[in-house]
């Protein structure tokens, strides 16, 4: 139970393609936006569709291959855990963000519509 205490799993859609960072060193840093969404039927009947963003950092080789193969609109399932962190803007304000930081992930084959062969 010790692996569950901070553990995220998501399956959604890239919004961006990943940014990437290279530090003195060479160590790289991936960074995206991943949309999950869920559809339900509200109290008059409608269906509406929730949509959750998730910034996601992703280090080292993870980051290259995030940057290599995940595009805007890739379907992947993703693995990390919750970080939350504050910086100041140049104007003094304190900005609170919350990031997933990338354990694993796997990605999904492009669907191709189906053809109706009837």
């Amino acid at each position: 139970m010790k692996n569950l205490r901070n553990r995220v799993q998501l399956i959604g859609n890239l919004g961006i393609d990943p940014e990437v960072k290279v530090f003195d060193g060479g160590r790289k840093l991936a960074k995206f936006s991943l949309a999950t969404s869920q559809s339900y039927t509200n109290g008059n009947g409608e269906k509406v569709k929730d949509t959750q963003w998730h910034n996601i950092i992703a280090w080292g080789k993870l980051a290259e291959t995030a940057e290599k193969y995940l595009k805007k609109g890739s379907e992947i399932a993703l693995e990390g855990k919750i970080v939350y962190r504050s910086y100041d803007t140049k104007e003094g304000q304190t900005r609170y963000m919350t990031e997933i930081v990338l354990n694993d992930f796997l990605m999904f084959p492009k669907r191709t519509p189906s053809k109706n062969t009837q």
